[in-house]
């Protein structure tokens, strides 16, 4: 005789005799997590020993596989998600812009014009649509003057901030802006309030953008730049309440004015001025500087780090089932905090002319020995830029930028670099599988799925976020954050028509695996074909811990 079974837990003492242990489980079989047959005779009731392996073996596979369901609304998609969401920072803190993005033209490691040949290559892969640069705390105490004209006759500088570490200012100006210009991507510039002045922002911004027969404009020239860049964003100062000069939301405020004031448009180029602004949960910061500066600011910036505790950050590629659980609950809480900062901005600006901008984000762990700030990069950091992403795609009303910190051998970094060699990361991989989604409509959508309790945090297993393109073909990512089971997650396409799925894969044997110099393409994206569509329903097989992006090319396409 046939029965499905698959109740997670039945005790054998529920049934005792085949007539009554056949009823028990013909009337839970609604309740059935996954559809596993067994087969049974009256004489398996003779042995006991049988029944209960039987039983402990149903209930391991039915926890093997669990049910979800995501349902989309197509009918409801009308938001753009910034292609800026996926913005990069790079910061002069360890080896992210010394070794990492520039090695110099006379380096015998492969370069374009100083750029190291293969991270550059990488980055334009995954077409960063912003970068925001020279930091951070280096910000307010960067003089750009210092890092323009001949090399040899720039000042060596002091990072006072990062190891007090000596630089010799080779990369300045003109290397970043050429840099953000053959990637194709927006430069952000953060300027010096800290221990600048009004007049060396005003200058600078004229250094780079006008055109027109002024000292500044010729001295660009002089150092070997005719034309000048197109810079649209520019933040004003860096964490101000902290590294950037400690000070209280109601004077930066009346700074903020001041320096954006002199902040000019030269020949047609609009600047972007964006106003530091608060670390995490600090909103009075938030209602101060909305209620003081106003529409005076196009943006306001927001720092979100996932630590669990600032004195002991934990290694970034040992820690337990539990810690990688809580990181995660730590990670999503990024969605309250942006509610609630959201909320204040709309207390001021119901409209929503002024854009929210989470220019620093991402995970933070014990740096590796012999190191500022550079730490391994597991499946852990995947999914933490897996469910920020898809977290970041629900507040793009708002929501209009997000630079995860750093790009390159700098906290949850998508590159390390050693020497010659180069070293893609988890994260890397997220983001170019995410690549689809910028610029893409938003699709809302609601998950049915279980959950896992560990602390204060209740996580469901399942994430997603959906989008659709210029052209029509839909995108849609999932992450299954379960380190056991898997997920048969049923995905309702509503009235979207798709006539072939694609995807991808990114997953690994243990949680904390990541790409080393030895073993570089230990966790890389591989081809998914475990998604099958049956009309308006798309049917996914879900591996534990497991990213995965499909495309859904639709009849329209």
């Amino acid at each position: 005789m046939f029965i499905y079974l698959v109740a997670a837990k039945i005790e054998y003492g529920c049934a005792k005799s085949w007539h009554r242990l056949k009823i028990y489980l013909e009337n839970r079989k609604n309740l059935y997590i996954c559809n596993l047959i067994i087969i049974l005779n009256k004489d398996s009731m003779k042995n006991p020993s049988i029944i209960v392996a039987a039983l402990l073996y149903i209930a391991v596979s039915a926890s093997a596989q669990q049910k979800s369901v995501v349902t989309l609304h197509p009918s409801e998609a009308q938001r753009v998600i910034p292609k800026e969401i996926y913005g990069q920072f790079s910061e002069h803190l360890g080896a992210c812009i010394y070794g990492g993005l520039w090695v110099g033209e006379d380096s015998d490691i492969p370069n374009v014009k100083g750029y190291r040949t293969d991270v550059f290559n990488a980055l334009k892969e995954l077409h960063v649509p912003v970068l925001r640069w020279p930091g951070g705390c280096f910000a307010d105490e960067y003089h750009w003057m210092e890092g323009i004209g001949s090399k040899a006759n720039r000042k060596r500088i002091v990072n006072n901030n990062w190891g007090g570490v000596v630089e010799d200012n080779s990369f300045g100006t003109h290397e970043f802006l050429n840099l953000c210009e053959m990637l194709g991507c927006e430069p952000y510039i953060s300027g010096n309030v800290g221990s600048g002045t009004v007049e060396e922002l005003a200058k600078w911004i004229e250094y780079m953008t006008a055109d027109g027969n002024s000292t500044m404009a010729n001295l660009r020239r002089q150092n070997g730049r005719d034309k000048p860049w197109k810079v649209k964003y520019v933040g004003i100062g860096n964490e101000s309440w902290g590294c950037g000069g400690n000070m209280r939301p109601e004077y930066y405020s009346d700074l903020f004015r001041r320096y954006a004031n002199f902040c000019r448009n030269y020949n047609g180029n609009q600047l972007f001025k964006v106003a530091s602004g608060a670390s995490d949960y600090d909103y009075n910061w938030t209602d101060v500087l909305m209620k003081n500066v106003g529409g005076r600011m196009d943006g306001l910036s927001l720092h979100y780090y996932t630590v669990w505790d600032w004195n002991h950050k934990g290694r970034a590629t040992k820690f337990s089932d539990d810690n990688y659980y809580y990181t995660l609950g730590k990670c999503s809480e990024i969605d309250g905090v942006l509610k609630k900062h959201c909320t204040i901005m709309d207390k001021y600006d119901p409209k929503k002319h002024i854009s929210l901008m989470l220019d620093e984000w991402g995970t933070w762990w014990d740096e590796e020995p012999g190191t500022i700030l550079l730490q391994q990069n597991t499946m852990r950091d995947a999914f933490v830029a897996a469910l920020s992403l898809n977290i970041f795609h629900r507040y793009t009303d708002r929501l209009k930028m997000a630079n995860i910190a750093q790009v390159v051998n700098v906290l949850q970094s998508m590159i390390l670099t050693k020497g010659r060699t180069m070293v893609l990361t988890p994260t890397y991989y997220v983001f170019r599988m995410y690549r689809p989604h910028q610029d893409a409509t938003f699709i809302p959508l609601d998950v049915t799925c279980d959950s896992v309790k560990i602390d204060k945090y209740t996580l469901p297993l399942i994430s997603a976020t959906a989008s659709k393109d210029r052209a029509g073909t839909v995108h849609i990512s999932l992450a299954n954050i379960s380190l056991k089971d898997a997920q048969e997650v049923t995905v309702n396409l509503s009235e979207i028509r798709a006539a072939k799925v694609t995807g991808e894969i990114l997953t690994s044997t243990a949680i904390n695996d990541c790409n080393t110099f030895d073993k570089p393409d230990l966790v890389k994206p591989e081809p998914f074909e475990g998604a099958k569509l049956s009309k308006n329903i798309l049917k996914v097989k879900l591996p534990a811990k497991s990213i995965v992006a499909l495309e859904l090319v639709t009849s329209r396409n």
